[in-house]
């Protein structure tokens, strides 16, 4: 744990930044919520690109289900519009954003698993495209074209979304 506790701070920090007044989840909670999930796994990380990866999952849920119930007292917010800028992650305290994101990144996962996965490594993990390729067992210009792939289909996908609003 004391080996990768900052470094899952440092990717929780980043789910979290840009968090607003008011917003009760917090860099250490997440960790920890975080490590808990990942302690009772029996799987073994191969590298450390993997162990981040699969923590990113485990926090990416965690937001999720954390704005589902943000959502759940603030039913028709309306807010809708998501920035796909690279390390950039929806700001967890807008619920809506994050919700509309998780349910095109489903999307996305179903009609293409590999692109997905990109998309939450780089996105939710910050991890740089080596790292990805590593943990995908791909090359650096498969990552990259996954990317681009990706954020074209999401960004029209969250459009679209936005537009039926």
């Amino acid at each position: 744990m004391p080996l990768v506790y900052d470094e899952l701070r440092r990717v929780a920090h980043r789910h979290l930044r840009g968090e607003r007044a008011g917003h009760t989840l917090g860099t250490t909670a997440l960790v920890n919520e975080a490590w808990l999930k990942l302690a009772g796994q029996d799987a073994p990380f191969s590298n450390r690109a993997h162990f981040l990866g699969i923590a990113a999952l485990a926090m990416r849920r965690i937001l999720i289900s954390y704005a589902k119930g943000r959502q759940a007292q603030k039913r028709g917010s309306g807010e809708r519009a998501v920035t796909l800028e690279p390390g950039r992650v929806p700001d967890p305290s807008a619920p809506a954003e994050l919700l509309a994101l998780d349910d095109a990144l489903e999307e996305l996962l179903a009609l293409d698993e590999r692109a997905g996965h990109v998309v939450l490594y780089r996105f939710y993990a910050g991890l740089t495209e080596p790292e990805i390729a590593d943990v995908l067992g791909v090359s650096v210009p498969t990552v990259k074209r996954d990317w681009r792939r990706a954020r074209a289909w999401l960004a029209t996908a969250l459009e679209d979304d936005s537009a039926r609003g």
